[in-house]
Parts: C-alpha cells; structure tokens; sequence
C-alpha cells in the first residue's frame, strides 16, 4: 500500500494537477489531505470538487474553517483576510458545509493526519522546533502522524528524545514514532517554489518528500485577474 499524503492545496489548481500527475506516475494507491484545501489562490472550487469527487480522507484545516463560516477575521493578516474574504463568495452552502463538517484529526489505516497540532488541533499552533513537537507526540497514539499547516516539511522522531530536521526520505524504524510535515501542494514557505507532497509506502516503511515544479506564472495571472492581493502572488515565486 502507498499513500500520497498531501496537505495545504490552497486553491492552487496548477500545482494541485502537477502533484495528481506525479502520484499517478509514483503508482500511489491511496491519498490522504491535510486540510486548508482552499484559500490564498483563485481556484478554491476547483480544488474542492477534485478532493471531493476522488473521495479523499481529508481533515480540516483553518482556512477551510474559516471560509466556510461568516465569523469575524479579527487579528488576521490583512491578505490572508481579504483571500477568505473572496474564497467565501465563491463557494456555495454545500461545499461550505462540507468544510464545516470536517475532523479535525482522522485515523487514516494505521496512521494519523492532522492539520496543525495533535494537543489541541482546533488552536491552530505552528510546529516548527522540537518543543512544539514533543506536546503533539504525548498524544500520538499511532507510529506515524503526518500534519501540515506550517508549509514547511520538518520531520521530528521521538524515540528517548525528540529529533528533528529537514528530510527528503526516511525509514520508519519500529520503536519510534514520527511526526512528519509533507510541506503544501499549494503555497511553499521554505524558500523553495515547488509543490510538494509525500509518498508513505508502507510496504517499504518509507517516507519520502517530493518537490515539483509546476506553471507559477499561471496561478500569478490568476490571483491578479481575481483582484487578489498583489503578496499572494509574488510570494509563489519565492515559496515564502
């Protein structure tokens, strides 16, 4: 069995189909997302009716519950507001409900997917050192959890300590417990401007990050003619 694990499509439909593309050819049998399927880019409906029409076991991200609800954007980063903002109008009470209804963690085979935090997963923490890591492995109760949120791919392992680091394939060793941040399909952040995801073959016992290149020009043109802000689109360039 091998699972493509992807997280944070942000209605990036461009890269969303170079990663469809390469689960194909990776010869993946199942998929799993990680939530914040919309928002940021101009194609959230899109990217919502491929997650749903393929049946994809998915957990709900903030922006997913955020642009599924009429509350107040209070405190938020005036881009990210205006994006929900748009994403809202263009999505109707049926997608909008299936947001809604959304897990906040799932039990995928034997494995565990979550968002952000597996402490307190509706809070919407950032994990990104060993800490913050540690306060999701005291409630891990499976040997691997994937999670997303942070855009950036960070794997930490707890076995008499917690580790953790930057990857690009692994074996997971019994005894230990991984948790691991497959990057975003949709809005990069660690400087490299390629859609990732990975591959879990749990046949092998490995996990692997795949980075790949896809039209930015494209999604640029795309947020522009929506009216978007101009950040959106210049930081796709950059993968910040």
């Amino acid at each position: 069995m091998k699972y493509a694990i992807i997280a944070d499509i942000h209605a990036n439909l461009e890269a969303f189909q170079v990663v469809l593309d390469d689960i194909n050819k990776q010869k993946c049998t199942h998929i799993a997302c990680l939530g914040d399927v919309v928002g940021y880019n101009a194609n959230p409906k899109e990217c919502l009716d491929i997650v749903r029409q393929m049946n994809i076991p998915c957990i709900k991200g903030n922006h997913d519950e955020y642009c599924s609800t009429e509350e107040e954007l209070e405190g938020f980063n005036p881009n990210a507001a205006e994006a929900v903002a748009w994403t809202r109008q263009q999505l109707n009470d049926e997608d909008k409900k299936w947001l809604r209804d959304l897990k906040y963690v799932r039990l995928v085979t034997n494995f565990t997917i979550v968002h952000a935090t597996l402490d307190q997963p509706q809070r919407w923490a950032y994990v990104f050192d060993k800490l913050m890591a540690a306060a999701s492995f005291t409630y891990q109760n499976t040997a691997v959890c994937f999670f997303g949120h942070t855009h950036v791919p960070l794997a930490f392992v707890r076995d008499s300590q917690v580790r953790g680091g930057t990857y690009s394939k692994f074996k997971v060793e019994p005894g230990r417990k991984y948790f691991v941040n497959v990057g975003a399909v949709g809005q990069p952040r660690d400087g490299i401007p390629k859609a990732g995801y990975v591959v879990y073959d749990m046949d092998e016992g490995s996990i692997e990050l795949r980075r790949l290149d896809y039209d930015i020009a494209a999604v640029q043109a795309k947020i522009r003619k929506a009216g978007l802000p101009e950040r959106l689109a210049e930081r796709l360039a950059i993968g910040k």
